[in-house]
């Protein structure tokens, strides 16, 4: 046997390295994206989140199923890059019986699987590269990312956990979550770009291949969305948050090509589980949920988007019937509201109003009965010059709008506040009367509360009104 040098000894060390990093180097190397949140505010943001989807979904408990997607999951998370699995996450996959092809990741680890994508999918990898997909914009913190990027003041809250159950549900029943939890910012939180879609893709395809599945399957995956869109005319919900980068198949063959393919995943039980999904009751759709939810306290009128109207405008507004329930605005607040009252969303604000109150009258909207609770941004310490600004703006399309007495102090929810009576025109003819109660909340954002009724109206509407602000509970973290 030929003696070797030292220097040869080291030159092919160095050929050993240089070939190990260019077998590293040859995946496509993903950036973390800026985020001013931490790991464990993901964590705390999805766990709440988790909790509200919890509410609305219909979870399937059957243990076989519960535990083999616990299985998949733990072989995605234990396959994952070691820089990116924050040790704080709290990962769960949850399967829920609704029949659209689906899957969603929340900040810091929850994952819901819709018993749709099973049964679309011919393999488990075609499962494992959906959910290495959603596992990844978990890794790659694309929630909070997408949430750092925004100037919308609710989201500066810090109090993101009902939006998120509402963002990243989607549709119908992400409306209800929405409405019933937080302001309804809709799908801002979660609806990730096409750059964030392609960074999941490619460290998805990279987690499969070290968890032992073909990357091509998820490319195969995508294929069966795609036909699902082009059948269904608009497309399965996935495909709302989720959108086509373009070229996926060949983008994610090309990064399979660069990998290498761990032992081959145990997948022996795919088939079987796909049998025990079909024992089940008939999965529901999104929209059988939303006409579940459909006049429920937490629900809009059927469930969905804010309507055009609520009621008939014009026509008379029915006293309030003296039945109440809890409205919560996320981590922000909560009051008692007529129970028989509709909650609409926008993206700093919810009302909550009396059948014919809002809509559309003589080619206007009109909003002429109930109550609005909102957030702003406060240019001042000071609350009396923070509310002064804030009617400022409101004005400005209210060119009608003035005081009608001296600002008072008050209390909301214990915290010092101010009261200012205004009147301004109303569109039904005559004056409306309005209270505005104001108060700081602790990262000093301007909370809002108001009533509103025409003057006529204003003695019928009185004591409901002042329930309603006497009930106020601001939930915000001091």
């Amino acid at each position: 046997m030929a003696a070797t040098s030292p220097s040869s000894r080291l030159l092919a060390i160095g050929a050993a390295l240089s070939i190990s990093v260019a077998g590293l180097a040859a995946q496509t190397v993903i950036k973390l994206p800026k985020n001013k949140y931490t790991p464990k505010q993901d964590v705390e943001l999805g766990r709440e989140a988790a909790a509200e989807v919890r509410k609305e979904y219909p979870i399937i408990t059957n243990g076989q199923i519960a535990n083999y997607l616990t299985t998949l999951g733990d072989r995605l998370v234990a396959a994952a890059p070691a820089e990116l699995n924050e040790p704080v996450y709290e990962y769960s996959f949850t399967p829920v019986n609704l029949k659209e092809i689906n899957a969603f990741a929340l900040p810091g680890g929850p994952m819901f699987v819709h018993r749709g994508m099973i049964d679309a999918a011919s393999s488990e990898a075609e499962v494992a590269g959906v959910m290495a997909h959603e596992l990844s914009h978990v890794l790659l913190r694309h929630g909070t990312a997408n949430a750092s990027k925004g100037q919308n003041p609710l989201l500066q809250l810090g109090q993101l956990a009902g939006i998120v159950g509402g963002a990243v549900v989607g549709g119908a029943t992400g409306s209800i979550i929405a409405q019933g939890t937080q302001f309804g910012v809709g799908t801002f939180l979660l609806k990730y770009s096409r750059e964030y879609e392609k960074q999941a893709d490619l460290l998805g395809a990279q987690i499969m291949a070290r968890a032992g599945y073909d990357p091509r399957a998820l490319a195969r995956m995508f294929e069966t969305i795609e036909r699902e869109s082009k059948s269904e005319g608009g497309g399965p919900q996935w495909m709302s948050s989720h959108p086509n980068p373009g070229n996926r198949t060949q983008y994610i063959t090309q990064e399979a090509n660069l990998l290498t393919i761990a032992k081959p995943a145990d997948d022996s039980r795919f088939q079987s589980i796909k049998k025990t999904f079909a024992s089940l009751p008939p999965a529901k759709s999104m929209g059988d949920l939303a006409k579940e939810k459909k006049g429920g306290p937490a629900s809009g009128p059927g469930g969905g988007d804010a309507p055009r109207s609520v009621g008939t405008p014009g026509q008379p507004v029915p006293r309030p019937s003296g039945q109440f329930r809890t409205e919560r605005g996320g981590g922000v607040f909560q009051a008692s509201v007529p129970s028989e009252w509709t909650s609409l969303t926008s993206s700093t604000a919810v009302r909550v109003v009396p059948e014919n109150g809002y809509g559309e009258l003589n080619g206007q909207t009109i909003f002429s009965h109930g109550v609005e609770f909102g957030v702003a941004n406060a240019g001042s310490r000071d609350l009396q010059d923070a509310t002064r600004a804030w009617l400022t703006g409101v004005a400005r399309n209210n060119p009608d709008l003035r005081t009608a007495g001296p600002q008072q102090s008050a209390r909301v929810s214990q915290r010092s506040a101010i009261v200012t009576p205004l009147v301004n025109s109303s569109a039904l003819g005559g004056q409306e009367r309005i209270n505005l109660y104001t108060t700081f909340l602790s990262d000093g954002t301007l909370f809002y509360c108001f009533t509103l009724a025409p003057e006529k109206d204003s003695a019928a509407f009185q004591d409901t009104f002042k329930r309603v602000v006497e009930s106020i509970r601001l939930t915000d973290v001091r």
